[in-house]
């Protein structure tokens, strides 16, 4: 009897300082960034200085000292094949120029290692994953998936791996690379419907497109203002009228 006791109130001392230790911020949030077969080292390279870019801009910076914490949590993540997922970057916390300089510099030292045909469902899940076992604990959870392609080539389907992700409260947001000189890909069909259709979902999601290389950093740093500000007034999901809005 007094074993078992001693036992239950060693694994409840567990759950508080587990909970006590967690980080609080009011968005955690993944960065999917494509490494697949169409994207070449100077591709990952140029998208990888457009986040850097954009996470140390003052604009960007301005919108997470405004947040409940003054602080975010972010984690860069390169996708390719099915299970063939990168973490470029570390969970991270963003809380001035400082911890967003280390990011840039961590983000741009680290050589690619995410290779193979597109796996979009493998890489949701593989987001859900990251946020579901990190120790810091946001009001709001958030992956942000950008690639040139709608293609699920290898992996869990995009329906699957889409609805898991939206019932465990975690929003989806896209970034459609249009241009060619972005991804190495020349575009066909409209991307950004799919990704509208097809990827993105929860309340206040939405689609950023970059045309073409000027534009890419651009959209990046409005997607991340949006993001880190938080929902839209009128939540928008894949697939329904409301979301015919477009961010450009």
């Amino acid at each position: 009897m007094f074993c078992a006791m001693r036992t239950v109130l060693a694994a409840l001392f567990c759950l508080i300082a587990t909970t006590l230790a967690a980080e609080e911020v009011e968005l955690e949030l993944v960065l999917l960034a494509d490494a697949s077969g169409s994207i070449d080292p100077a591709e990952i390279r140029f998208q990888r200085a457009g986040y850097a870019a954009a996470l140390t801009d003052p604009q960007v910076l301005d919108t997470i000292a405004a947040t409940a914490y003054g602080r975010i949590a972010v984690t860069y993540v390169e996708w390719a094949a099915a299970g063939n997922e990168d973490v470029v970057v570390p969970w991270t916390i963003v809380d001035g120029p400082a911890a967003a300089e280390g990011f840039a510099e961590v983000l741009m030292a680290a050589p690619k290692r995410a290779f193979g045909r597109n796996a979009i469902g493998s890489a949701l899940l593989k987001g859900k994953e990251l946020i579901e076992t990190n120790d810091i604990e946001g009001w709001r959870k958030v992956i942000d998936f950008s690639g040139d392609s709608a293609n699920n080539w290898n992996g869990p389907s995009i329906a699957e791996a889409r609805a898991e992700v939206l019932s465990a409260g975690i929003v989806i947001n896209g970034l459609a690379i249009l241009c060619p000189e972005c991804s190495g890909r020349p575009q066909s069909g409209d991307l950004e419907r799919e990704y509208r259709e097809r990827i993105i979902g929860g309340p206040g999601s939405f689609v950023v497109t970059a045309d073409n290389r000027e534009s890419f950093g651009e959209a990046v740093i409005r997607k991340l203002i949006l993001e880190i500000s938080g929902p839209t007034p009128t939540p928008r999901f894949a697939g329904t009228a409301g979301e015919r809005e477009r961010f450009r």
